[in-house]
């Protein structure tokens, strides 16, 4: 390797319903419903009675896929020797999950990150097997850029690979990767869509047209919109709007063309969490020693904000994607993907920081200092991408080859923003910085936040070649193999305002010296995967696999530490980080393949992580691991029943990283943050999801589910000052159950009821890094929908 230099009347408008109400209301529509399903089926006992709606048992959408929609894998899943986790449509359309996070709660493994460096993350921040997963999600096979969160109402299933995916992708996360199968024209002319309302001001429409054009051409337009606010917090607002389209052409001949757009809007006021003081595991030193010594201070009310009535989060995104696929021969087939994207992220967040008691004995004087977080950040993807798979034989052996190349040029531009200053004598309108920590104002004032004319401009170009060959020896034996090598030129150009040595009194621009730096990278990865499928029968396997992934520096973020500083990990003189996994599992299909079971034992590691020695130098030297067991179980026990289920057991560790002393033994501390010996952030060790759902005769769906997440640990250090002053270090498991009951009206319509956090569980879904600030998992809430199909 070398480097170069509206269907509900009594919807509470963004208020949080009584347990009691929604409980009624829940149990009162689930009896008509069920009442409506039973006189539906007994229609021979009284002719005036009207038909029941018959559901056939084909009809009914399984959860369960055969296959991921990606040619890199050749094989159907069950002799794909890797865990591949595959979330239908038809499945979180019944939870009523509208957005990728929400998803991804069908499989074990993942949680969700808050943000870190005082920063508050507003998009899919996934952690997934122990390592961040964020920079590696990917669209139709394409590395989709951008914080923002991505909705799924025009995704055809979500696909969840696990391990080290270098053959599959070039540069990416030890955990795996994230892809959003879109919806695409078809020969089959339908129109389906939903019309959706719920607590918290919740209103949701989308509409799913495919028209056919002629004998080999089609046509799919999909459009949503919603407008919402969150359930459980005041102010905070989540709206969407889009509109996708495919135009297929030349279906069912030799060469198929699919011209496909998509453009995304979002926007809203963005949240900026609670303070942790008073949650369970909760410590300052006011109160472990202090003036305060013993007490346990109350905890901020969940549905307290924190932020203004002003802060926004504008998202734009667009891309165009053409494909083109040509049979060469018999089990030969040519494609080539071409692909530009653009997302633009413009935000101003009001993040929580500080705790100070002005008056130790009086928590009304207490206090939360806050931080004005602005991003204006465009990403941009230029691709194209060409696909050869062929199965051919040599001799008695089979092959099944997927070989490719790809030209990839990827760019994030970072404007820097600041808030300009103010004398405190200046003016009578001082922005209050604080906030009273348990009764927040909404009508404070806070200073503009404008560019300082800094700016970060960082781009990626990257070339590539793999293949991959599964070669089948006989009916039993399968070996794979595939190796991919990509040449990647990273650049960063880096404007920075250096302050002025005297402010004046009032200060309405930035001032200051203009900086240029820069820093340039050009490298090679090279990334493998081996693998071996014993097949028992011809409906399961047992397989091992051994996969590598690197991720070199800035390739997360496009940024390189321009001062080349040693213990940044973005520095362009470290070495890649690089990710293993060694996986030994069985899959089978059973119930005349109805069903699909899953076991797999894994160990995932990433090396070259930023460890602290002894004397304060930093070196790429850190190395994680974790070792779990994932089992699965999705489709068909019956023709009327359905279920996908995941359980994940995960024993994580930091197996080189900090230490305080020469002494290769001993520690900081072994509970969290990035000491040796010590547990890695967000990673539970138990984790598992439930959802089943039965349909009756009349045609009536009676569905529920439940998430476990067990304990975790944020990454604050118990020796640090961090903690000393504001942090939580592990925070509790949890349970979530979750129901849903729809009928159908006639057999074009049915209605749907989804009651959500049936417990009204208090949880924490996310922590931030430091352990100071939280959101708390949305609490009992409902919606109603009408989802119509013809």
């Amino acid at each position: 390797m070398t480097k170069s230099k509206s269907l509900s009347a009594h919807i509470v408008s963004k208020k949080r319903i009584t347990s009691s109400q929604l409980t009624v209301t829940a149990l009162s529509s689930a009896m008509l419903l069920a009442s409506a399903g039973v006189m539906a089926a007994d229609d021979t006992k009284d002719a005036k009675k009207l038909d029941a709606v018959k559901v056939e048992a084909d009809a009914i959408a399984s959860f369960k896929a055969d296959k991921a929609s990606s040619p890199k894998l050749t094989q159907p899943l069950v002799d794909t020797p890797q865990t591949i986790v595959v979330v239908k449509k038809e499945l979180f359309q019944q939870q009523a999950a509208t957005t990728l996070s929400e998803a991804l709660r069908n499989t074990p493994g993942i949680t969700m990150l808050m943000g870190e460096n005082g920063n508050t993350s507003t998009g899919d921040s996934i952690f997934m097997r122990g390592f961040d997963t964020q920079g590696s999600i990917y669209v139709d096979g394409i590395r989709d850029l951008g914080s923002i969160s991505r909705d799924t109402f025009n995704t055809e299933q979500v696909e969840i690979s696990k391990g080290p995916a270098g053959v599959d992708n070039g540069r990416g996360a030890a955990s795996g990767y994230v892809n959003l199968s879109s919806k695409l024209a078809n020969q089959e002319d339908a129109t389906s869509g939903t019309v959706n309302v719920g607590t918290s001001d919740y209103k949701r429409a989308t509409v799913d047209v495919n028209r056919t054009l002629g004998e080999s051409s089609a046509l799919r337009v999909n459009l949503m919109k919603q407008d919402a606010g969150v359930d459980g917090r005041d102010e905070v607002e989540s709206n969407f709007q889009g509109v996708a389209a495919s135009l297929a052409l030349g279906l069912g001949t030799g060469t198929r063309t699919y011209i496909n757009i998509l453009s995304m809007e979002q926007s809203g006021i963005p949240d900026g969490g609670i303070p942790t003081i008073g949650l369970d595991g909760y410590y300052n030193a006011i109160f472990a020693t202090g003036a305060l010594k013993g007490q346990t201070p109350k905890r901020a009310d969940t549905e307290n904000f924190y932020g203004s009535t002003s802060d926004f989060n504008d998202v734009k995104a667009n891309m165009v994607t053409v494909r083109i696929e040509q049979d060469l021969a018999e089990g030969v087939t040519l494609r080539n993907t071409s692909r530009y994207g653009r997302t633009n992220q413009d935000q101003v967040l009001t993040g929580v920081n500080t705790v100070t008691f002005v008056t130790p004995s009086n928590s009304d004087t207490w206090t939360i200092s806050r931080s004005r977080q602005g991003k204006d950040q465009t990403n941009q993807i230029l691709t194209n991408q060409t696909n050869l798979t062929a199965s051919f034989e040599t001799g008695s052996i089979k092959h099944d080859l997927s070989s490719g190349v790809e030209f990839i040029y990827e760019s994030q531009l970072n404007y820097t923003l600041g808030i300009p200053f103010l004398s405190p004598t200046s003016s009578s309108t001082m922005p209050q910085v604080n906030a009273n920590l348990y009764s927040p104002r909404t009508d404070d004032v806070f200073q503009p936040v404008r560019r300082t004319g800094g700016k970060t401009d960082g781009e990626t170009s990257t070339y590539a070649f793999y293949a991959q060959d599964t070669i089948t020896l006989n009916d039993q034996w399968e070996l794979s193999a595939g190796v991919r090598a990509d040449r990647f030129h990273t650049r960063t150009d880096v404007i920075t305002r250096q302050a002025a040595v005297t402010a004046p009194a009032v200060q309405t621009v930035p001032i200051g010296t203009l900086l240029a730096s820069d820093a340039h990278l050009t490298d090679e990865l090279v990334g493998w995967k081996l693998g071996g499928v014993y097949k028992p029968a011809a409906n399961g396997s047992i397989y091992v696999s051994y996969a590598t992934s690197q991720l070199p520096p800035g390739g997360a973020n496009f940024s390189l530490n321009t001062t080349n500083a040693t213990n940044n990990i973005n520095s362009p003189n470290m070495d890649p980080q690089k990710g293993t996994n060694t996986e030994l599992g069985t899959k089978w299909n059973v119930l005349d393949n109805k069903l699909f079971l899953t076991a797999a034992l894994f160990r995932s590691t990433n090396e070259n992580e930023i460890a602290t020695n002894a004397d304060g130098s930093s070196v790429a030297v850190g190395e994680k691991q974790v070792e779990g067991l994932e089992l699965g179980v999705v489709g068909a026990l019956t023709d009327k029943w359905q279920i996908s289920a995941g359980l994940a057991f995960m024993d994580n560790e930091i197996t080189r990283g900090n230490r305080t002393v020469d002494n290769p033994d001993t520690t900081t501390n072994e509970a969290s943050g990035n000491n040796e010996g010590g547990a890695i952030q967000w990673s539970p060790k138990t984790t598992f999801t439930l959802w089943n759902s039965y349909t009756f005769d009349s045609g009536l769906v009676i569905g529920g589910g439940a998430r476990y997440i067990d304990t975790m640990v944020s990454s604050s250090i118990v020796n640090s000052t961090a903690l000393s002053t504001r942090s939580v270090l592990e925070f509790g498991d949890y349970w979530v159950l979750d129901a849903m009951a729809s009928y159908p009206i006639n057999k074009n319509i049915s209605v749907q009821l989804n009651v959500l956090n049936l417990t009204d569980e208090d949880y924490v879904a996310s922590l931030n890094n430091s352990g100071a600030r939280y959101y708390p998992g949305a609490p009992l809430s409902a919606r109603l929908g009408v989802n119509f199909a013809f």
